[in-house]
């Protein structure tokens, strides 16, 4: 008879591992040059198993880490001769890995002489190496012309120590050589955190407890999460969704799709992302890892649990891809230089919003997305020093999907984010590159109505303090903004545009690509709004007076889409109940 482990010991070593994951992710927070590192936090650390399970990922954003172990698993079927000292290096899209733009460090722990487990830190660059200045290039037709420098899991260290091979190729086709290297030694360190970290639990603890621990950890996560599928009713859900028109995807975009069976007998759900279009002649195209990660994430947001995001919950969870699919397992050469981002965004949207089918209670609306300028990737010149810069800046947020019980929250970046990254400072940002933000504010009744409100919009207008600034962008939602549900209003949709300072005139931009932004030109981004949860009717009359002193609603759509009446700047109770009745047809 297999002896229990002890639970008081679990949850002490399933603490200990999530602080030695939190404590590699403060290291590279710290220590990182690149601002979307170490302002926005566009980076994500874990802790694998010897056999590629993902055990711990603490604050990990889900499309960095929920399909990590294939990672491991590359490190693995390409190294015979991996030992204490190595580190690899992994941005291989069609391995186990996201996108080119995010580089992983994996480093091997061995324990008393055998490998037990693997640390991963994964960071979004500055710069690949694209053909152009931007991480994120929509456009590209194939691998080739988006023009990454591609590593599948290549040995970057041995004995400790860098193959200075590997070190001078990233330098030599990086635009920011000595930002990327001090990035690189970044993830080098946190991953090295977890090794140290993890030699020492052994010492504490024994191998012995640790492997035990493993098992033990995994089968309880599995036993929550099968106890929460039980609960539910047996469905099947359906979802769609369209991604704007983008270069490659025709005039109508990309209408994608997924079905959901839900079967509480068997404990198990499983999503079916197969019946999608095959890949496209764009960068749109999702990896294994990150189709994986965005049906995970949308899932576990749709299940009210909160549930452990390790490998024995996945194991209930089934996700069904096809090779070749847009949204699936990508074919060599089809780029996926924006597979952690649009389609991936929508697959999220689609899982947790079907989950609202199932009854008042499940699910969230659909949450914004979109590259918009105030999200680009800028480069140029900076006159100031005359050093070349990229770096892509998250100065706007967008608005977050409302959930059954709380509005969306208007610095959610984007759904396969999970609300994880984060804004970038104003004024750092200003120090750093040279540009002015002229203002950020959050603009009123741009998040979907409801009795729980999606999360705002944010309006960004900068200009540049050179000659130009160079922005990379996609705006997405122009024509399919974010949906709300149960009865709840969709987001309001993105914008942008330039004007001159002297004129005031203003001019349209290109909805994706490229624009030099020139001295004595603003540019104006807008981005989307939040879906709404639920009746706006059934929104709390005291939280729309709230709102509307806050200037989040306006005193139009208090009447208009909630039914609130309010008059010398108080709630007339009364009244309110009048026409909300009314309005419901409630006699």
């Amino acid at each position: 008879m297999t002896r229990q482990f002890d639970p008081v010991k679990l949850s002490v070593l399933a603490n200990a591992f999530d602080g030695i994951v939190r404590e590699m992710t403060n290291g590279l927070l710290r220590s990182a040059r690149s601002s979307v590192i170490n302002t926005a936090r566009d980076f994500s650390c874990a802790v694998l198993t010897a056999d590629n399970q993902l055990l711990a990922a603490a604050e990990g954003v889900p499309v960095h880490v929920f399909g990590a172990g294939p990672l491991g698993e590359d490190m693995i079927e390409l190294h015979d001769d991996i030992r204490e000292g190595d580190a690899f290096l992994h941005n291989d899209p069609y391995r186990g890995n996201s996108h080119a733009a995010d580089h992983c460090i994996l480093v091997p722990i061995f324990v008393e002489g055998r490998h037990l487990f693997t640390a991963v830190t994964k960071a979004h660059q500055a710069d690949c190496g694209n053909s152009l200045p931007t991480t994120f290039f929509a456009t590209a037709r194939d691998v080739y012309e988006e023009g990454a420098l591609i590593f599948p899991c290549v040995r970057v260290q041995r004995d400790y120590m860098d193959i200075d091979d590997i070190v001078r190729m990233c330098r030599a086709r990086i635009r920011v050589p000595d930002q990327w290297y001090g990035d690189y030694l970044a993830s080098v360190g946190a991953s090295r955190i977890a090794e140290r970290r993890i030699k020492e639990l052994s010492e504490k603890f024994g191998v012995d407890d640790l492997l035990a621990f493993v098992d033990a950890w995994f089968d309880y996560s599995e036993r929550i999460t099968a106890s929460a599928i039980e609960t539910m009713p047996e469905s099947t859900l359906h979802g769609k969704s369209a991604h704007d028109p983008f270069p490659g995807t025709g005039p109508d975009g990309v209408e994608l799709q997924a079905t959901i069976h839900i079967k509480p007998s068997d404990g198990r759900i499983s999503i079916d992302l197969r019946d999608n279009p095959d890949n496209l002649p764009n960068g749109l195209n999702l990896t294994r890892a990150t189709a994986t990660g965005a049906a995970l994430a949308g899932v576990l947001s749709g299940i009210p649990e909160t549930l452990p995001s390790n490998a024995g919950t996945f194991r209930r969870i089934e996700v069904l891809l096809r090779e070749g699919c847009a949204v699936g397992i990508p074919q060599h050469p089809f780029s996926c230089s924006s597979g952690t981002t649009n389609l991936a965004d929508r697959i999220v949207n689609i899982a947790q919003a079907a989950f609202s089918q199932i009854e008042d209670g499940y699910g969230t609306a659909e949450g914004a997305a979109g590259q918009a300028p105030a999200k680009s990737v800028i480069s140029g010149t900076d006159e100031r020093n005359g050093n070349a810069y990229v770096n892509q800046i998250l100065v706007g947020g967008v608005g977050g999907p409302a959930t059954p019980y709380v509005d969306g929250w208007p610095t959610y970046q984007r759904p396969v984010c999970g609300a994880l990254l984060y804004h970038d400072s104003v004024e750092v940002d200003e120090q750093r590159y040279p540009i002015l933000i002229h203002e950020r504010t959050l603009i009123a009744d741009s998040g979907g109505a409801g009795r729980q409100r999606g999360g705002l919009a944010t309006r960004v207008s900068m200009e540049p303090r050179a000659d130009a600034v160079t922005l990379t962008y996609g705006i997405e939602g122009k024509l399919n903004p974010p949906k709300g549900v149960r009865g709840g209003g969709g987001g309001a949709e993105p914008d942008a545009w330039v004007e001159d300072l002297t004129t005031g005139e203003r001019r349209a931009i290109p909805v994706v690509g490229r624009y030099d932004l020139k001295r004595g030109e603003k540019v104006v981004s807008i981005t989307p709004g939040g879906g709404g949860y639920g009746n706006p009717l059934e929104r709390d009359a005291e939280a729309v007076l709230d709102d509307l002193r806050e200037n989040r609603v306006s005193a139009e759509a208090a009447l208009s889409e909630y039914g609130v009446v309010i008059t010398d700047g108080a709630l007339d109770a009364d009244a309110t109940t009048s026409l909300r009745r009314e309005r419901l047809g409630v006699h």
